[in-house]
């Protein structure tokens, strides 16, 4: 008889997760709030996967970044002082992890889980031939500044014996890559190649593998709000719904922003705050001239992305709780980046329907998320992904689901594991 299992989240480490379930015999349920699946975090993000960005956000310095930046609506990182009530605990974590020895301690642990899933998601997608708007050209992260681009290549050599594959490039060398670049050489200090980074269309990804999850059994439940877990004799006896009471063998929390807040009534503590990020897409269907492979802009934390005959610019960072509403101002200050970064979309731009759009990133005060079993026997977490969750997310619900199976997960999960915030 197959064990069954019921997810809290309908987005991409829901979907992975119920896949990868489904794959190992267990009987899933998925459960999402919204009326279908990936219109959250996986909604419109960068649509990066990204080992190279594993170095979590607070890294040493970045207290004294937030501080100039406070307030200015044109700053990659804005902490509104409107948030800082609701987030004073998270944010003394979050600066504490930035000590340097956790702060690489936390880094070794993204690459590591980035690298698996990489590996993850190329078998995904040659096993079920799944199609989003996907590209395996790697990514080029460009450098105005001589002394950021110097400390970034040094970090990049010291990941390099863990499975960081980076190429330093002089500006001549950044342009052969990619010719749009051309026009900004005399402004450039450098640029990193990673080669073994991806992108693609996230909700695509993820609506391509709903279809699979279905196909193998997967029940999908929208328009279900969670409100909180049952407890009997020491685990969880159903999730308690809008709709009545749902019960499973087991369950697994994969809700974003929205976990914490659903495990505390157990005791359960998750410091995860959600970062607020903006994105805009444009259609390219009728440009003369795209983008090869993704571009990241160091200096102003812009992404820019080709997806197929849609460009998606995406970045910045935003401190303000719950907040989904979007500020022009935000996104149009992205769209100004990229265009300064490559003058020449900016022509093939001015008559293009742009759709903007905002949404949560579940960071963990200390970088990884949380991946493995509860307090609970058969509470299971994957959640607090941060801004990697299309780069980390089908490695950590693979190796979730091996756990779940009673396999040993080929990644060690101690690093990822709730028990670290126990304290």
């Amino acid at each position: 008889m197959a064990r069954s299992a019921l997810i809290v989240g309908g987005g991409l480490l829901g979907v992975t997760t119920a896949w990868y379930l489904a794959e190992r015999g267990f009987d899933v349920t998925v459960v999402e709030r919204r009326e279908a699946t990936a219109l959250e975090t996986s909604c419109a993000n960068g649509g990066l996967v990204t080992p190279s960005q594993s170095d979590p956000w607070n890294a040493p310095g970045t207290f004294l970044h937030l501080v100039k930046w406070l307030g200015r609506e044109d700053s990659p990182l804005l902490l509104r002082p409107r948030a800082l009530p609701g987030m004073w605990r998270w944010g003394l974590e979050f600066l504490l992890a930035s000590r340097a020895a956790r702060w690489w301690k936390s880094a070794e642990a993204n690459l590591r889980l980035g690298l698996y899933s990489v590996t993850a998601l190329g078998e995904l997608r040659q096993k079920l031939g799944l199609a989003y708007d996907g590209l395996n050209a790697g990514t080029l992260k460009v450098f105005r500044d001589g002394a950021a681009f110097e400390r970034a290549a040094v970090l990049a050599g010291s990941l390099a014996p863990l499975g960081l594959e980076y190429r330093a490039l002089d500006p001549a060398a950044a342009a052969e890559i990619e010719p749009l670049l051309e026009p900004l050489l005399p402004g450039l200090a450098g640029a990193i190649y990673y080669p073994r980074d991806e992108s693609g269309d996230a909700q695509m990804f993820t609506r391509e593998l709903e279809k699979h999850a279905r196909e193998a059994g997967v029940r999908f439940r929208f328009g279900t709000s969670v409100k909180g877990f049952v407890l009997a004799g020491g685990a969880i006896a159903a999730v308690a719904t809008d709709q009545g009471e749902l019960s499973a063998d087991s369950y697994v929390l994969a809700a974003a922003s929205a976990s914490p807040a659903l495990v505390a009534p157990l005791r359960i503590r998750l410091p995860i705050y959600p970062v607020k990020g903006y994105s805009v897409t444009l259609p390219t269907a009728d440009w003369k001239r795209n983008l090869s492979l993704p571009l990241v802009d160091f200096e102003q934390k812009v992404v820019i992305t080709p997806l197929g005959q849609r460009l998606r610019i995406a970045g910045t960072a935003e401190f303000a709780g719950h907040d989904t509403s979007l500020n022009p101002r935000r996104g149009a200050n992205i769209l100004k980046h990229a265009l300064e970064l490559v003058p020449e979309i900016a022509v093939q731009v001015e008559h293009a329907q742009v759709q903007n759009w905002a949404g949560l990133r579940p960071m963990t005060a200390d970088g990884p998320p949380v991946v493995g079993v509860s307090p609970y026997p058969n509470l299971f977490l994957n959640t607090g992904h941060g801004p990697l969750g299309w780069t980390l997310g089908p490695g950590s619900s693979r190796a979730l689901a091996d756990l779940m199976a009673g396999r040993q997960p080929e990644l060690d999960l101690a690093a990822y594991s709730p028990a670290r915030f126990a304290r």
